[in-house]
């Protein structure tokens, strides 16, 4: 992509998801995760009426006069974008790929912490890590976050959520908000998440193409992996294919909702054919 293309899918990204996150999204994200987290500020002597809880035990006895320490609401928080780059993101049947959509929902995302002088942060991965921009401020910042959506070539093909989110609890000692953003065909991936959650308020973002559900009646039809790049000649005629895909699509969908309900995280289901401004309204809506 040359840069003057480039330059041009940026500008129309930021146009149209700067409007939402300034218009729609923008209160709705302040009021989910403002003032979620409480961080130590100070010290001070006890006072009558103060919680005992709130005692610290031992600064209280290296002086001998009860202490208690102080809390505030935190006001500067962290955003952190995950975004699967790998080759099942390069499917849509009508007018976008998962892929183009998985970047809108970044961006607006992006641009909505931006309006509440947030930091953002990126990671990009396949079955590996492709890209981690350590999160930053400012609107320049969020800009390459989009160039990066836009135009990074990554180096693998499949998919591996379990290893991103070790590659997350690795890399963020500090509490973030974190957006999953994938088709989530992947393995199995509980254990890291779980880890991951206990620190960190996740939310799994799940985009979807309603033709992945269930496969046409076409007779013989030869398939493309693009992730394993193996292909196949499937029997779309046989009522038991289409059955059994169905079934393994089901299994897949239920397994992503089961997982990151166990592990007490967030999740939003965006099909290609549905506005996903809607589902993220009503998510935030129910959380706030």
């Amino acid at each position: 992509m040359d840069t003057k293309t480039l330059l041009k899918k940026v500008r129309a990204i930021e146009i149209k998801t700067r409007r939402l996150s300034d218009h729609v999204f923008g209160g709705e994200y302040h009021s989910t995760f403002k003032g979620r987290g409480m961080t130590f500020s100070e010290v001070r002597s006890y006072q009558y009426g103060d919680d005992i809880r709130a005692i610290d035990w031992n600064v209280t006895a290296r002086y001998n006069e009860p202490f208690v320490k102080v809390f505030e609401e935190e006001r500067e928080l962290t955003l952190m974008l995950m975004v699967d780059v790998s080759q099942s993101e390069f499917y849509g049947t009508q007018e976008q790929f998962k892929g183009e959509m998985l970047t809108e929902i970044a961006a607006t995302l992006a641009f909505s912490a931006l309006q509440n002088n947030d930091k953002i942060g990126l990671i990009l991965f396949t079955d590996q890590i492709e890209l981690f921009i350590p999160p930053k401020k400012g609107k320049s910042h969020v800009l390459r976050v989009i160039r990066e959506l836009l135009e990074f070539k990554p180096q693998g093909k499949k998919t591996d959520i379990g290893a991103a989110l070790k590659y997350l609890t690795s890399v963020m000692k500090k509490k973030a908000i974190v957006f999953v953003l994938s088709d989530f065909i992947s393995a199995p991936f509980l254990s890291p998440l779980r880890i991951a959650a206990r620190k960190h308020d996740v939310t799994g973002i799940r985009v979807y193409d309603q033709s992945e559900a269930a496969l046409p009646n076409l007779g013989m039809v030869e398939m493309l992996d693009r992730e394993t790049g193996e292909r196949r000649l499937i029997h779309t005629g046989s009522k038991t294919v289409r059955r059994n895909h169905h079934l393994a699509y089901q299994k897949r969908v239920t397994d992503f909702h089961e997982a990151f309900s166990k592990c007490g995280a967030g999740t939003i289901d965006c099909s290609l054919q549905e506005s996903y401004v809607k589902k993220l309204l009503g998510y935030f809506k129910n959380r706030a």
